[in-house]
């Protein structure tokens, strides 16, 4: 039976920048594993009205490819999806790829020193390494409302949007006033009869000032490809600057306050109405959203902000806490995803069964958000404890692609099968890091899906410069050896 060097799960950024990666090596004994029909990940999956990109478009893409020639300063949905399908179809990365093949579980092997990866089809693929690039924000939640069930309208998430629904001249309710519902509340509100939004905790707004390029600036960009590169610098090295603003206390943290404020007062007269969307946490306790049309879309006169919680869904709209039945047509949840668990597949099975799923219980972490003690030659892209609040993710995943080729080099200099990170390191890492987040916005009194059981499990504690030092360099001293000889005797 063939047995692959590296499996990769998933063709979002994550899983293409790693196949991209191997076969600047050198490597082609590899297989990408994509449940759908399409590569893209997030980017396929959100098709909501209004979906973009809240970081700058020549800083989200990849360092170590072509640069996509982008339309405008931030992306829009269907031109990030298109670039990242030509970018496998250009690359020839497509015969790698095997589409409509879900990854159920996947547990290693200790004689063979192989993960054994079972799929819906009842196929095993087996690998020598396994990539997981599931992704954070791939598996949608509802946010506990109950009575889903009861209405009778269409009802759905913002990323799995239903294109044959008609909201045209309807009354529609959005739960929710997230990244992903302030680009698409504007949108919904321009077509809706009325529309009545679902809020919770009010979020940190700041200006957008998207635009597009101009036709001038296209043909420079185009002729001169150093000044699109000159552009992304600018760009990382600002966004690297706004790291500070999640320090509580120091004066970024005051100017974004300002600016926000700011940006409240400007779009929103009514005082009421105003207080009712300022935050009473400090900023960027939860994600900061970047937008320039929510607040003009709120303040409509056919939009109606709903502070009360909700009970539940009836069949004929949703009931508030205080007894009150809203009527709608059709009801969409834009309430984010799971991220508790961090699983994307049933679970992970390593050395002497030890479940992942059970490992992670209650709160997810990992070695540098990539490995995990008593899971050997697995590696995560986007895993624990890397998420970013200030710059792009993409830049964060690079760090760990360019982590897993160092482990891949290290484990064949040295003829070993196998790494396994050691728990004293990976227990060591997660006490300091949890100690780096003293003093953050991420340890403010807020609820967020930045944290878990008191624990900051989703975010890193640094800038991306503090990260790619911390990764930089793969200390073999860190990991347990694991030879086939060993193993057989074992």
């Amino acid at each position: 039976m063939k047995i692959y060097n590296v499996a990769i799960l998933g063709t979002g950024f994550g899983g293409l920048g790693m196949a991209l990666r191997l076969r600047s090596e050198g490597e082609t004994d590899f297989l990408v594993l994509e449940k759908a029909g399409n590569v893209g990940g997030t980017w396929r999956d959100n098709t909501y009205p209004g979906a973009a990109c809240d970081v700058r478009s020549h800083l989200y893409w990849f360092s170590f490819t072509e640069r996509p020639e982008w339309s405008k300063s931030y992306c829009d949905q269907p031109e990030i999806l298109h670039n990242i399908e030509r970018l496998v179809e250009r690359s020839g990365l497509k015969p790698f790829i095997r589409f409509n093949t879900e990854v159920i579980d996947a547990q290693w092997d200790e004689t063979e020193l192989v993960w054994r990866i079972r799929t819906t089809g009842d196929e095993t693929i087996l690998a020598r390494n396994f990539v997981a690039a599931w992704g954070q924000l791939n598996r949608p939640s509802f946010a506990g409302v109950e009575g889903r069930a009861n209405f009778k309208g269409p009802l759905f998430h913002s990323a799995r949007w239903q294109h044959d629904v008609d909201i045209a001249g309807k009354r529609i309710a959005c739960i929710g006033n997230g990244p992903s519902a302030v680009q698409l509340i504007p949108e919904l509100a321009r077509k809706a009869e009325h529309l009545t939004v679902f809020q919770r905790s009010p979020n940190y707004l700041v200006p957008r000032l998207d635009r597009p390029y101009t036709d001038d600036e296209q043909r420079i960009f185009h002729a001169v490809p150093a000044t699109r590169d000159a552009n992304r610098q600018a760009i990382y090295a600002d966004h690297e600057s706004w790291y500070d603003a999640f320090i509580m206390g120091s004066s970024k943290a005051a100017e974004f306050t300002a600016m926000a404020r700011a940006q409240l007062e400007s779009q929103v007269a009514d005082p009421v109405l105003r207080e009712k969307l300022w935050p009473d946490y400090p900023i960027g306790c939860k994600r900061i959203v970047i937008c320039d049309d929510f607040y003009p879309a709120i303040v409509r006169p056919n939009v109606t902000l709903e502070t009360e919680p909700i009970a539940g869904v009836e069949s004929n709209g949703i009931r508030t806490k205080d007894g009150r039945l809203h009527e709608f047509d059709v009801i969409i949840f834009s309430t984010g995803f799971e991220t508790r668990s961090m699983l994307g597949v049933a679970d992970i099975k390593g050395r002497g069964g030890k479940s992942l799923r059970e490992a992670w219980t209650p709160v997810p972490e990992a070695y540098l958000g990539i490995t995990v003690a008593g899971f050997p030659n697995f590696h995560m892209l986007y895993g624990p404890n890397t998420n970013l609040g200030h710059n792009s993710i993409i830049l964060m995943m690079e760090c760990q692609i360019e982590y897993v080729l160092k482990a891949l080099r290290a484990a064949k200099e040295h003829d070993v099968q196998a790494l396994d990170v050691k728990d004293s390191v990976m227990t060591e890492y997660n006490r300091q890091l949890q100690k780096e987040f003293e003093g953050t916005a991420w340890s403010g009194s807020c609820s967020s899906w930045y944290k878990h059981d008191g624990r900051i499990s989703n975010n890193y504690s640094g800038n991306v410069e503090h990260y790619k030092a911390r990764t930089g360099e793969f200390k073999l001293s860190d990991y347990e050896l694991i030879r086939q000889a060993e193993a057989e005797s074992a």
